[in-house]
């Protein structure tokens, strides 16, 4: 795009400097995917930056915000989702006792789990949507309010089907979190820092798988089931405060495509509406285009920026602009997106399925009880946590070192040559869970297996969550979000199918069948590695041309 109307040139910017820059009037401009350019002291220098949506001029750029700023939303975003994560399957250890005191079946059991992993992958598409739209911070709180409902009203229930439904609000309460916590990320660092800082964020949710089991099983065994729940509303009520009083919005509309697209939409209307009125006439505007020529920017994408100074806070978008299914259609409409939230998918679906049925397996054959079944399967958390700090970093290197080599030039799939590491380690653990399990090998192994095994898949699966931030400029909470429906699907199915295959064919023939898909899965993020590039410009030059043709 062009801004031609009151600025001149855009000097380029190192990663280094922090673009503090004033707001720009900008009248009748015409939008392409043309280099943006401006001088912000001077039209000395002839040579252009192209600058995406994700740069563009905002009042209190939260990219230059203070670490210590930066810090604080991380941890608290990262403790919302650890609660998340907690939330899953903290109820496990409580199963027997739910069964006995409210008279359920084992089936009412698994469906009050299933349902759970279901509705918590998919709300996220509803939450990205409004947060594109409102806002962050209001997603925050509302999601967190409707959690701590949830888990109060489960807490006090007489009857299965009250716990069952009540469950469900908890999912979806607890599902914002995953979708748009990586968005803020986005919105808070530049791209060459965010695979370091998606592993530190990631690592708390992990956590919660492993934590679940122990402090489930602690409170049921101490208290009774009903304390698990009440456990939950204490830390939302928590998090609910650290949103309320320290967070503060990172969302800023000027750099959201799914806004800027109501937003020309609204803004055609209102020109149609006052077409005799020459003084509310708007130029075209476009959103979507991507260009990656730049050599100081991931990619460059278009903005709607309406004429005049305050046209952009003139029309208000309501919640009747909410639309999820344009911008999940969008994401999943690109080639590279859908390979990738496949294979993300199946990642997910192992990490349920792994320790969902070594709960059984410690039950059936090793005899532990709940709380050292937890302690067990906290070898596979301190696995995951360690994969996703240090896979997040190499991430960050990998990309800055590709980046360097490439003359200063980088685009989002540079990042997935980092997992190329992990990827031999990865189905061989796997494969020796399988048979360690089957054999009944001495406990001390199966940690070990499940140690290697969580960190090679989240060393790969953090570098999957940053390329689909880097690769959807401006889209990142919706991304983020199609990617948990893709999660919750594949557990869903994981969960409803591992059981019986677990009785069927026994751990050694489960897991040698999932080291089978975590090959498959690889070599479907190499096919986005080569590939990936090509596919992506040819989506941005189909949707650039349905745009032109509007």
């Amino acid at each position: 795009m062009i801004f031609n109307s009151c600025i001149g040139h855009f000097t380029p910017m190192t990663e280094s400097q922090n673009p503090k820059l004033p707001p720009i009037e900008v009248r009748n401009v015409e939008f392409h995917t043309d280099t943006q350019t401006h001088s912000p002291s001077s039209n000395s220098s002839d040579e252009l930056i192209k600058l995406d949506i994700e740069h563009a001029v905002v009042e209190d750029d939260p990219r230059i915000w203070s670490n210590t700023k930066k810090t604080a939303i991380l941890f608290i975003i990262s403790g919302a989702s650890m609660f998340a994560g907690l939330a899953t399957n903290i109820q496990n250890p409580a199963n027997a006792q739910i069964q006995q005191q409210l008279h359920a079946s084992s089936g009412d059991i698994s469906l009050s789990l299933s349902l759970f992993i279901l509705v918590q992958g998919n709300c996220p598409i509803i939450w990205s949507a409004i947060s594109e739209i409102k806002g962050r911070k209001l997603v925050y709180l509302l999601s967190i309010a409707l959690f701590i409902i949830g888990s109060a009203i489960v807490a006090v229930s007489r009857t299965i089907g009250l716990v069952i439904g009540m469950r469900i609000v908890q999912a979806a309460g607890s599902s914002a979190v995953w979708a748009i916590g990586a968005a803020t990320l986005a919105d808070i660092y530049e791209p060459h820092q965010r695979g370091t800082m998606m592993g530190v964020y990631y690592s708390a949710p992990l956590l919660g798988p492993s934590l679940g089991p122990i402090f489930g099983g602690a409170l049921t065994q101490g208290l009774s089931w009903r304390a698990v729940f009440w456990f939950l509303v204490i830390w939302g009520g928590m998090i609910f405060l650290a949103f309320l009083f320290l967070f503060k919005d990172t969302f800023r509309k000027e750099r959201s495509v799914t806004y800027q697209n109501v937003l020309n939409l609204r803004l055609r209307e209102q020109q149609s509406s006052e077409a005799k009125d020459k003084s509310q006439n708007l130029s075209k505007s476009e959103v979507g285009g991507e260009n990656q020529t730049t050599s100081k920017d991931i990619e460059a994408q278009r903005t709607v920026i309406p004429a005049g100074p305050s046209a952009i806070n003139d029309v208000k978008l309501s919640m009747a602009d909410v639309n999820p299914f344009p911008p999940y259609l969008s994401i999943v409409s690109r080639k590279n997106n859908l390979v990738i939230l496949i294979a993300s998918g199946l990642t997910f679906a192992f990490s349920f399925s792994i320790t969902y049925t070594c709960a059984r397996t410690l039950s059936m054959y090793y005899d532990y009880d709940a709380l050292k079944t937890g302690l067990v399967l906290l070898a596979y958390g301190i696995g995951c946590v360690a994969g996703s700090i240090l896979g997040g970093r190499w991430s960050d290197r990998t990309l800055a070192r590709l980046k360097a080599a490439n003359g200063g030039v980088s685009f989002p799939e540079m990042r997935l040559e980092s997992t190329k590491i992990a990827m031999l380690l990865s189905p061989l653990s796997v494969i020796g869970y399988a048979w360690v399990c089957q054999e009944r090998v001495n406990v001390a192994a199966v940690c070990v297996m499940l140690f290697l095994a969580g960190f090679s898949s989240v060393w790969i699966y953090t570098s999957m969550l940053a390329y689909l931030v880097d690769a959807n400029i401006g889209r990142s909470s919706m991304a983020v979000a199609t990617n948990s429906s893709f999660r919750g699907l594949s557990a869903f199915v994981a969960a409803e199918i591992a059981v019986p295959l677990q009785d069927t064919i026994g751990d050694g023939g489960l897991y040698t069948l999932w080291a089978g898909l975590i090959v498959v899965a690889e070599c479907m993020i190499l096919l986005v590695l080569y590939k990936g590039r090509s596919w992506r410009e040819a989506s941005v030059e189909r949707e650039k041309q349905k745009l032109d043709a509007k």
